[in-house]
């Protein structure tokens, strides 16, 4: 009787370590293409698309976007604005602003090639700069990549800090951790620190995972670590419990998951008013970058206005952080 008794326990071990491991290869399969605020939910929905366009169209009466409408106005020779999924309210809302409404074609999924504003995300609003598809983008720093790209076809990018924004890490709303210091979050990412309890949290594994090269995110990420040596932890993928990252009003103002919260570093929220005063580490500016040799004049015109406290309000109203109050 003991003897089946310990087989049994056995084969019920062995199932569930079994089931356990399907379930963790399956929910890493499952979100190969999907975006970081799913994984850290926790969520078995799968979206390729980081942001819903229609969510944020220009000139939409549904539209989240924030604006009023300006006395500046580009009614011709009309700048192709594209960006970043995090800055799109901000370029809609801009557009909205400034550009006639016949000037924005959106077929009910996504911009037309004759629609002045687009939507390409980070890896392609770089590329459609630098091959003169689009005059001005919206984005965080570039990668290496993606200055290669622009030294090889000869093109040079002009660069025009327009706002600010964070770089946040996130985590599940479950974790008891709510602040971490940067040199734990390098640990974690090193592979020095693999399990939540070294950090003040729960004996759980920890799941580092990571954007795809050339998003701005992972960009953001690579500066923030560098040159530190990046070491995964396949069982903490599996297993663990997550730790991703984005930028702060994707995370508070787009995608708003109940089940993802951000994370404090060194003590300091990623509130607005502590990137403005420059007290959270990891603040940084968001641009309107354009090809020097550009020669529609409505491009710097346009950010011109972007930088008047009429386009840095514009900015604010829709979630982000202006230059100065």
């Amino acid at each position: 009787m003991k003897k089946i008794t310990v087989i049994l326990f056995i084969m019920i071990s062995l199932l569930g370590m079994i089931s356990l491991l399907y379930s963790g290869i399956q929910f890493n399969i499952l979100h190969r293409k999907s975006g970081m605020i799913a994984v850290v939910a926790g969520s078995n929905e799968i979206s390729t698309l980081s942001i819903d366009l229609k969510d944020y169209l220009p000139f939409d009466k549904n539209s989240k976007t924030n604006y009023v409408k300006s006395d500046f106005q580009i009614d011709d020779t009309i700048p192709v604005l594209d960006g970043a999924s995090a800055l799109y309210p901000v370029f809609s809302a801009i557009a909205s602003a400034t550009y006639p409404e016949k000037s924005v074609c959106f077929d009910g999924e996504n911009f037309t090639k004759e629609s002045k504003v687009q939507m390409r995300n980070t890896r392609g609003a770089y590329k459609a700069v630098v091959d003169g598809v689009a005059d001005i983008i919206f984005c965080a720093s570039p990668s290496e990549g993606q200055l290669l790209y622009a030294k090889q076809n000869n093109v040079e990018l002009e660069f025009v800090p327009i706002g600010l924004e964070a770089f946040v890490f996130i985590e599940n709303i479950t974790n008891p951790v709510n602040d971490l210091s940067i040199e734990q979050i390098k640990g974690i990412y090193s592979g020095k620190i693999k399990n939540w309890k070294k950090v003040g949290g729960t004996n759980t594994l920890i799941a580092a995972w990571q954007r795809k090269e050339g998003s701005g995110s992972q960009t953001a990420f690579l500066k923030f670590m560098n040159g530190e040596k990046i070491r995964l932890n396949p069982l903490g993928i599996f297993f663990g419990s997550p730790i991703g990252y984005s930028f702060r009003y994707y995370v508070e103002g787009i995608t708003q998951n109940a089940n993802v919260k951000m994370i404090s570093l060194n003590g300091i929220a990623p509130t607005k008013e502590n990137i403005q005063n420059g007290r959270y580490p990891l603040s940084s500016h968001f641009f309107a970058v354009y090809r020097k040799d550009n020669k529609n004049a409505n491009v710097k015109k346009l950010i011109d206005w972007i930088l008047s406290p009429e386009g840095q309000k514009i900015i604010d109203n829709n979630g982000y952080v202006p230059l100065k109050n």
